[in-house]
């Protein structure tokens, strides 16, 4: 099994160890110090954790190896994943509200997560991501039984490939099971405002936490 060192992690937001935490997700290629700026935009009251993945790839940084744009190695994205949760049991005891939120390979990755171990979690956020299918985590019907989702594509995404896109939502918003809240955005493979805006109001209703931070 491959070593990695332990993770570099950007913080913001609320400091209490009882607050609910969301992990932010940077993509393929990134850091991130990329990511933990959306949390300006995100509500109050949670605390904001921006992890570096473990992988370098290209001056940045992956969340697994992959064997083509969107398609994860199994072996390289169990040994990633339980990479992160030896971190996150550190950080976040069960109990402890934990919410994924990726953006592109940082969504595929929060979606692994959430499919291999669907109660650690108290929802996900998917953004301009397929899930990784075909990956060695279980797409089988009803695995994310009443799961609060948040699922975010670009109409004019031409990065992820648009079959896998289409599986994603068709899977998120069908067998899944999950409480899918779905954004179409017209724009491209990039965090629009609207889509920050939906973001931000989802994890208010997930966790109550009251007024967008400053």
């Amino acid at each position: 099994m491959t070593a990695f060192a332990p993770p570099a992690v950007a913080w913001h937001g609320d400091s209490d160890a009882a607050a609910p935490l969301v992990v932010l997700l940077h993509g393929r290629g990134s850091n991130e110090t990329d990511i933990i700026g959306l949390a300006d935009h995100l509500p109050a009251g949670a605390a904001y954790a921006a992890l570096r993945a473990p992988i370098g790839e290209g001056g940045g940084y992956a969340w697994f190896a992959n064997r083509g744009i969107g398609r994860p190695t199994a072996a390289s994205l169990a040994e990633t994943m339980a990479w992160f949760r030896a971190w996150l049991d550190q950080v976040a005891p069960p109990g402890r509200p934990v919410v994924p939120v990726g953006f592109s390979g940082g969504g595929a990755f929060a979606g692994g997560l959430i499919l291999s171990d669907p109660s650690r979690y108290a929802g996900a956020g998917i953004l301009y991501a397929t899930l990784p299918f075909d990956a060695g985590v279980p797409t089988t019907p009803d695995r994310l039984a009443g799961l609060p989702v948040l699922v975010a594509h670009g109409d004019a995404d031409n990065v992820i490939p648009r079959e896998l896109l289409q599986r994603t939502w068709a899977y998120l918003n069908g067998e899944a099971g999950s409480q899918t809240t779905a954004v179409r955005d017209p724009g491209g493979h990039g965090l629009s405002a609207g889509v920050v805006e939906a973001t931000s109001a989802w994890l208010d209703r997930l966790l109550g936490l009251g007024q967008v931070s400053a």
